[in-house]
């Protein structure tokens, strides 16, 4: 976070006592939700078979993570937002997949990762950590389909709560999720102090 930047949800009282004291709202973010029994399997069946006309769409492993990281490594500058939508970069450790940090992706030529979504789950809610694609195939629906593979096979294992988040200027990462059946329920507002505090 920048210094003195605060985050604050946009019902909060305290945003209009930051706006009258000239702090200034310098990005958007947004939250959405969907829940098991709003997904609809033939659209996010759909998202997938599309996704895999460009590679293997799959839940990713160990054999992945070099692949992962190069592609992290790549975007790290293009998540678009403030400090409420940062992204870290992954690191060796943090990249690696287990029971409650699940992988999905689209795996081309058998080992370059173009798109991947990480998703922490806690029992039955699953959190959307992240989800991109390689510069030269975004348009192609890739994060939509690797975001549909990991709804479908969490789905599978009795997760009924899906989150996600995102920057409000990334519209096509919104419309991505409205079409998976994610409906926002959290407006987000990053404010930077007046200028010379």
């Amino acid at each position: 976070m920048q210094p003195g930047q605060i985050v604050v949800e946009s019902d909060d009282a305290r945003c209009a006592e930051l706006e009258a004291a000239g702090w200034v709202v310098v990005s958007r973010s947004w939250a959405a939700q969907l829940t098991a029994s709003g997904v609809d399997v033939d659209a996010l069946s759909g998202a997938v078979q599309r996704g895999r006309r460009h590679g293997d769409v799959r839940e990713l492993g160990d054999a992945d993570l070099d692949s992962v990281l190069l592609l992290d490594a790549a975007t790290l500058a293009h998540y678009p937002g403030g400090v409420a939508t940062q992204h870290r970069p992954l690191t060796q450790s943090s990249a690696r997949m287990s029971r409650t940090r699940r992988g999905f992706g689209v795996v081309a030529g058998g080992c370059r990762v173009l798109a991947v979504t990480y998703v922490d789950v806690d029992d039955r809610t699953a959190e959307t950590e992240f989800t991109v694609a390689a510069a030269d195939v975004r348009g192609l629906g890739l994060g939509t389909a690797v975001k549909a593979a990991s709804i479908l096979s969490l789905v599978r294992e009795g997760v009924d709560v899906f989150r996600t988040g995102g920057a409000e200027k990334n519209r096509v990462i919104l419309r991505s999720n409205q079409h998976l059946g994610y409906r926002v329920d959290e407006e987000w507002l990053t404010f930077s102090p007046p200028s010379g505090v």
